[in-house]
């Protein structure tokens, strides 16, 4: 993977890991930090997971980092998303249809790596460890179904956020990453129903305000734990 260099200048290259040895439960710890790397996260596959094991949650903590630590935590999600969905293309995948997946997959670990960078290290929550059993990754259907479940999930998220910040540079951020998101979720849309108006169709951006969804956190967190093992207790963000 290339250098990429986000919106603040700041060069980022994704996936450069020291190998390491690691026992089983250090590995599901630090899982979500190999999808830069292009590894398969979900590679674990359903019944695996030793059933009497707990993981401890992490809490996103307070004010605006909270909220930063909740974009941090939709940014690893997706990012580990496309990651496996590039390592292994579903069956019928296009060339046109792989170079936009590849395109969101290199934003989203843009995205990931940044809000993991700027969060402080004492306040930043760690690696998720994603749980992707009930997505079909050979499946075209399934795939782009749950990107677009992801995507339409991202933009409602970041704008349901968006009052809860305090800090206008955070804001700013919030604003440009989101843009960027609904862009996404208009590829996605149209790879689904190409040439249609489901780019922006209604069940996402309200025919008489002409404005996306506005989701919180305490609606937001629910869906994208289904996709998650590690549990994630937001109970101190801002509201």
């Amino acid at each position: 993977m290339n250098k990429q260099q986000n919106e603040t200048g700041l060069t980022m290259l994704p996936g450069q890991l020291e190998p390491v040895r690691v026992g089983r439960r250090l590995f599901l710890r630090y899982a979500g930090a190999f999808a830069a790397g292009g590894a398969i996260l979900a590679s674990c596959k359903e019944g695996e997971e030793n059933p009497t094991t707990v993981m401890a949650p992490v809490d996103l903590g307070t004010g605006d980092v909270g909220i930063l630590n909740y974009a941090f935590a939709l940014e690893q999600l997706e990012a580990a998303f496309y990651t496996q969905v590039i390592a292994s293309p579903f069956t019928g995948m296009t060339d046109a249809e792989k170079a936009i997946l590849t395109d969101i997959r290199d934003h989203e670990i843009i995205h990931r790596e940044f809000f993991k960078a700027a969060i402080p290290a004492a306040n930043r929550i760690g690696d998720l460890v994603p749980n992707f059993s009930s997505i079909n990754f050979s499946d075209r259907a399934s795939v782009l179904g749950t990107a677009k479940a992801f995507e339409d999930l991202g933009v409602a998220a970041y704008n349901g956020a968006g009052t809860l910040i305090t800090d206008v540079n955070y804001l700013a951020l919030a604003g440009k990453i989101v843009s960027v998101e609904a862009r996404h979720a208009a590829a996605i849309r149209d790879l689904l129903n190409p040439k249609s108006a489901d780019f922006a169709g209604d069940d996402v951006v309200s025919p008489t305000t002409g404005l996306d969804a506005a989701t919180p956190p305490s609606a937001v967190l629910p869906i994208a734990q289904k996709y998650v093992r590690t549990p994630i207790t937001a109970t101190n963000l801002p509201k």
